[in-house]
């Protein structure tokens, strides 16, 4: 970090009056206002200042992460001291997240917070002490409102990779959803939604967990109806029970349905081993109904299935879209990249004595180095369990080892006799 100072009349002592701070400048910086740096830096006009005043602030604002370089420069004159903070911002800056601070909006979280860590202004730098001053003023918030309740955080990062995100959670009180509501959502799908929501009533409340549960419940109400482009706004949980050990909150959650888009065409390509009317029998989009989303994912998987039992263990399937805004129509082109055909490789049988064993083989007939049928072990597990293991209960469990060099398909069967 740069820093220099400049004094005038060198040979002549200073009056006191020159150690007064009055005046600070602050550049470089993109993200901040010049008040933010100055508050978070401890500086305050008016005050006596020396050089170890500015040292300590260029620490305290390194420390912080949010800076990739703080320098400082500083003039004495008898009328007071002028500073020159130069920064430069880190990068890069991630999310901060709060997952179930329901006591507070989020407005007022982000203005709370901003009161007390000047450079708090919704995200973070992945490194310094900035995300732990956030979870210190958290917790501060927390115990003014008198909530029994411990402030933690949690960096959320792709395997060994960078944070992309800091959540912000409460530990102590158990936070449960007690109602969830769609105020501006059409008749249609409210009785759905409605069912959807009771399955909600009583579990355990974080936004994390709401999102998904949007996603995987609430989302494919409209993607079933054609709602290609649906989506829900920010939701609102508002607490209605609050005590030291339970809380209850109910959530609101707006609904953006969107134009409802009905299928025009549906095309594939990159298929060698069915034709396209084969495939287009196992798919339940219809020309001119509504584009049900998942109702297609469905169906490729089914596709992926039938490719498997010609052994195409490697089949991918990509779906694309592409709508037409004026008709409200959407064309799905699925391509296949079918990839090499798996053989049989080796047979094993475990839990069974060699006697079973051997019958079990006899019963097996897809012999090595035939086509391999993905579909065949689960109905040869039926067909044992009718012929051979006739005696007691038995679980059962299949193993496929994929030898992707020579293209083979090991196969371990185990079954287990039932208490």
């Amino acid at each position: 970090m740069a820093a220099q100072g400049q004094s005038s009349g060198a040979n002549k002592p200073l009056p006191p009056s020159a150690f007064r701070l009055i005046g600070i400048d602050v550049s470089g910086t993109e993200r901040y206002q010049p008040e933010d740096v100055i508050r978070a830096a401890g500086l305050e006009l008016g005050r006596t200042v020396h050089e170890d005043d500015f040292k300590d602030a260029v620490r305290v604002l390194g420390d912080t992460g949010a800076f990739a370089s703080v320098a400082y420069r500083f003039e004495y004159s008898p009328e007071g001291t002028k500073l020159d903070l130069e920064v430069q911002d880190a990068r890069p800056w991630v999310p901060a997240r709060f997952d179930n601070l329901v006591w507070f909006s989020d407005q007022e979280l982000r203005e709370k917070l901003h009161a007390r860590v000047p450079l708090f202004s919704g995200q973070l730098p992945v490194t310094g002490k900035l995300v732990d001053d956030v979870s210190e003023a958290l917790q501060e918030l927390v115990d003014e409102r008198k909530i029994p309740g411990r402030v933690e955080f949690t960096p959320i990062a792709q395997g060994d990779g960078p944070p992309e995100a800091f959540v912000f959670s409460v530990t102590g009180p158990r936070i449960t959803i007690d109602n969830v509501e769609f105020p501006n959502a059409a008749p249609p799908e409210l009785p759905r939604l409605a069912a959807a929501a009771r399955k909600l009533q009583g579990a355990e409340y974080t936004r994390s967990a709401f999102l998904a549960q949007e996603d995987k419940s609430l989302l494919p109400i409209y993607l079933e109806q054609g709602y290609l482009k649906a989506k829900f706004g920010d939701f609102e949980a508002r607490v209605v029970h609050n005590d030291p050990n339970e809380v209850q909150v109910d959530i609101t959650v707006p609904v953006v349905p969107g134009s409802q888009y009905k299928l025009s065409s549906l095309v594939f390509s990159g298929n060698t081993a069915f034709s396209a009317d084969t495939l287009r029998s196992l798919v339940h989009l219809q020309t001119g109904q509504p584009a049900n989303v998942r109702e297609l994912s469905e169906d490729l998987e089914a596709l992926k299935e039938l490719y498997e039992t010609r052994g195409y263990m490697d089949v991918r399937i990509d779906s694309s879209s592409e709508t037409n805004e004026p008709e409200l129509s959407v064309r799905y082109r699925l391509t296949f990249m079918e990839g090499a055909v798996y053989k049989m490789g080796d047979l094993e049988f475990l839990g069974v004595d060699s006697h079973t064993s051997g019958s079990l083989q006899n019963l097996w007939t897809l012999r090595t180095g035939d086509t391999y049928d993905a579909s065949y072990p689960r109905r040869f597990v039926a067909q044992a369990l009718k012929q051979v293991l006739t005696t007691g209960e038995w679980s059962s469990d299949i193993q496929e080892t994929r030898n992707r060099r020579d293209k083979t398909l090991d196969v371990t069967l185990r079954f287990d006799r039932k208490p």
